[in-house]
């Protein structure tokens, strides 16, 4: 099997104006934003909530990934092009990629081969300036409360040692974790510790993916906790009067954004929070969007189903008052043989002693699906590598669970090689039963909460807590705070807390380590083992490999 070329892939691409791909799902010429001739913004008005209780949400996530990822992304796009190859009307509703990865590791969030949604490289880049006005917004509100410490006439009296508000910036940049600011004498601020996260962990991003519309929105960013007065009385971001201020930055990146994919079929791109360090899916409002505009949504939620997938469906099935009507994990080869003991340089050579061992990595998301009510269909990614007695014992050992199997060939062939699997989609999404059970209620105990998710979606033994994990967890309680879903914080790459654990591992501790928590956005952050929010760069960052000719012609961008 070969893979197209990138001079392939152009000469494929029928790249249209954006006006053609919006009068596909009923959009007026004079209701765009335009960004150029292939993206714009859609005005919130086309929300139908009687259209979305007819139509189809499919979920998309994936086994545990390696750090290269496995493709949910890639194969959302190629389920939608699927979709539409088969007679249905679909969109793809997805996240805007963030600039660290894109430079960092794992390159950009665009999709790749055959199943990509374009302009790619203005998609991994500025786009339309979404995360560069959730950045500004986020570092406003900074900036007014190191004013407000200053000011010695309107002082709300804050004490900087509780500030729990943080800077971000949309970079991998480690340098900036932990630093003083306010040094340089009286007239340069207070001097105090502060940090930074990267944007996509913001809970201005969070408050962005998860307001219904633009009044959710300032309401929600008024309730930003700040810390405490020297009195001990809590401050929030509307103490500040920051609210309208940071909404009006926010006024255009609430709505969301219209692309396409090689194939011409309409995608939807609306916020882009990390499911390692925060929620892990796109807007509730694009979501809805989709809904309204087309039959059938097809939606990935980040990293593996023990991270996106929970967090989709406790958190923004949670406010959205949405299910997902399928579900597909998407799982490779690869993957499942560096779960099986695979080390590096082995991923790509066929070795089903490997893929049996890690099969149990996948088996244990399959069986985590169940749990919640939901009957997952596989989409086995296909990668040049895999051997065919590697895919047919992954075709059994799944059918023995209960769950179809099917090779996901977008990557080569785009939409044509997707029909099986759309098939299989739309027929189980009216026909699967699927119904989602969340597995805690938000009125249980934060502990109660962070327990189950634990046991039960990652099959740990117990949770331990730190010190200062305790302490955070009586300030929750203290303010009321502790009513909410929960948004684990940990490693992508297992199970566990710990990341050299791969497989699915067993007698298992997972720690809470600290504790944010994001009172306007309505979730808990347990910060799990050693996981940062914000990330730093790998020894050899893509940055390195990137190149731009005199004429803007730019390479090594993926």
């Amino acid at each position: 099997m070969s893979f197209p070329t990138d001079l392939e892939i152009a000469e494929a691409a029928k790249i249209q104006h954006i006006k053609k791909i919006a009068k596909k799902i009923g959009i007026a010429d004079d209701d765009l934003e335009y960004y150029g001739k292939f993206k714009a913004k859609i005005p919130l008005k086309y929300i139908d909530e009687e259209k979305i209780k007819k139509s189809k949400l499919i979920l998309v996530s994936a086994i545990n990934p390696t750090p290269a990822g496995e493709g949910k992304t890639t194969v959302s796009v190629g389920l939608t092009d699927g979709l539409n190859k088969i007679g249905k009307k679909a969109i793809a509703v997805l996240r805007e990629p963030s600039l660290g990865p894109v430079f960092g590791v794992k390159g950009g969030a665009a999709g790749g081969g055959y199943a990509q949604v374009i302009p790619m490289v203005d998609i991994n880049l500025h786009f339309t300036g979404d995360f560069s006005a959730i950045e500004k917004a986020n570092n406003l509100l900074s900036a007014l409360i190191d004013n407000n410490l200053q000011n010695k006439k309107f002082t709300l009296n804050i004490d900087p040692r509780t500030i729990t508000w943080k800077r971000v910036m949309d970079m991998n940049d480690r340098a900036l974790r932990n630093i003083v600011i306010g040094l340089g004498g009286a007239n340069n601020g207070i001097t105090r510790e502060e940090g930074f996260n990267i944007t996509p962990a913001s809970e201005v991003m969070a408050i962005l993916c998860l307001s219904k519309d633009f009044e959710d929105l300032k309401n929600r960013l008024g309730n930003i906790f700040v810390g405490y007065t020297f009195e001990k009385k809590p401050i929030f971001a509307r103490d500040l009067k920051a609210e309208n201020a940071m909404a009006i930055l926010l006024k255009d990146a609430i709505k969301p954004n219209l692309v396409q994919t090689l194939e011409g079929s309409p995608a939807i791109l609306h916020g882009g929070p990390f499911a390692n360090i925060a929620q892990g899916t796109n807007t509730i409002i694009a979501t809805k969007m989709g809904l309204s505009l087309a039959d059938y949504v097809v939606t990935e939620a980040g990293f593996g189903a023990d991270l996106g997938a929970e967090k989709f469906l406790h958190i923004k099935c949670h406010y959205a008052k949405l299910k997902p009507d399928a579900y597909v994990l998407v799982a490779t080869i690869r993957a499942l043989r560096y779960h099986g003991g695979a080390k590096k340089g082995e991923y790509e050579i066929p070795n089903l002693p490997f893929l049996k061992n890690g099969f149990e990595n996948l088996a244990k998301h399959i069986e985590n699906a169940f749990k919640f009510g939901l009957q997952p269909i596989v989409a086995i990614n296909r990668f040049a590598t895999d051997a065919e007695d590697e895919i047919e014992f992954l075709k059994t050992e799944c059918a023995k669970l209960g769950v179809k199997a099917i090779l996901a060939e977008e990557f080569a062939k785009g939409g044509d090689g997707m029909t099986e699997l759309a098939e299989e989609v739309a027929r189980c999404s009216f026909e699967c039963g699927n119904d989602f059970i969340p597995l805690y209620k938000v009125e249980d105990s934060v502990e109660f909460k962070i327990e189950t998710i634990a046991k039960e979606v990652y099959g740990a033994e117990s949770v331990v807590y730190s010190q200062k994990a305790k302490n955070q967890l009586k300030t929750i309680y203290d303010l009321g705070f502790d009513k909410v879903p929960i948004c684990m914080a940990k490693t992508p790459k297992s199970l566990t807390d710990d990341e050299t654990k791969i497989g699915r591992p067993t007698n298992f501790k997972i720690t809470v380590r600290e504790f944010e928590f994001a009172a306007g956005a309505g979730f808990i952050i347990p910060i799990l083992g050693d996981m940062m929010r914000m990330p730093g760069l790998p020894s050899v960052p893509a940055a390195e490999g990137m190149f731009i000719d005199k004429n803007g012609k730019i390479t090594g961008l993926s």
